[in-house]
């Protein structure tokens, strides 16, 4: 095998994004002036991992993402709290949240020298461009894609359109996606015909072909080399 692109997710791929989701519900509670109770954050991922799959399926836009994962947290546990004066605290705070899974920043590294390096998500450009800018990654990606200034989300076939015209339209035989979904990072290379490296701490299973499958973050060097 031989790649030029690297193309990495971002969140639950490189960084830890249940961690900044949980401090950052707490924070937007507080500073709204509402309460914040542990239970919280296991009702809100709940709904923003719907709206979030929703946005994948084309049946909502960011806009509307934004919103409406509050308006259904907010209804599930009775919150009389305005959704459009709370997301932009939430993504403020989101922001924030830089804090890498292990073995990230040195397996970004490790290949920098040896790869080109793209950054591919699924996500919100006030979130995303302030996270990666303050975080230890902040100077090893050649491109970043977020699908809110694409245009597109993975894994649709509009959005690896432009990703690949902007990379300079290498054969996609040289080219590989890593990430944890199966849903956008997965199935969107499976269905551009590029090859595919999933991201699997827990041990999960799937009947996808995905080519290559890692536990750690700290094997792609190795897979890779």
């Amino acid at each position: 095998m031989t790649y030029t692109w690297l193309l990495f997710d971002a969140d639950d791929t490189l960084f830890d994004f249940p961690r900044a989701e949980a401090n950052a519900l707490r924070w937007t509670l507080e500073q709204a002036g509402l309460p914040f109770e542990t239970p919280y954050f296991e009702i809100y991922s709940r709904f923003n991992l719907q709206v979030w799959k929703e946005f994948e399926r084309g049946e909502v836009t960011s806009t509307e993402l934004r919103t409406k994962r509050f308006r259904l947290f907010f209804d599930e546990i009775g919150f009389a709290a305005d959704p459009e004066a709370v997301s932009p605290l939430y993504l403020r705070n989101l922001a924030r949240g830089t804090d890498l899974l292990p073995g990230a920043e040195e397996t970004i590294r490790a290949l920098k020298g040896r790869f080109r390096l793209a950054l591919v998500t699924n996500g919100l450009a006030d979130v995303q461009n302030p996270r990666l800018a303050r975080s230890a990654l902040a100077d090893c990606f050649e491109k970043v894609f977020i699908s809110e200034e694409v245009g597109a989300a993975k894994p649709s076939t509009e959005y690896f359109d432009v990703v690949f015209r902007e990379i300079g339209a290498p054969p996609k035989s040289e080219v590989l996606i890593i990430g944890d979904s199966l849903s956008s990072d997965m199935q969107g290379g499976i269905n551009y015909g590029i090859d595919t490296c999933w991201y699997n701490p827990n041990g999960k299973t799937t009947d996808l072909p995905v080519k290559y499958q890692i536990a750690t973050l700290r094997g792609l060097p190795t897979l890779l080399a």
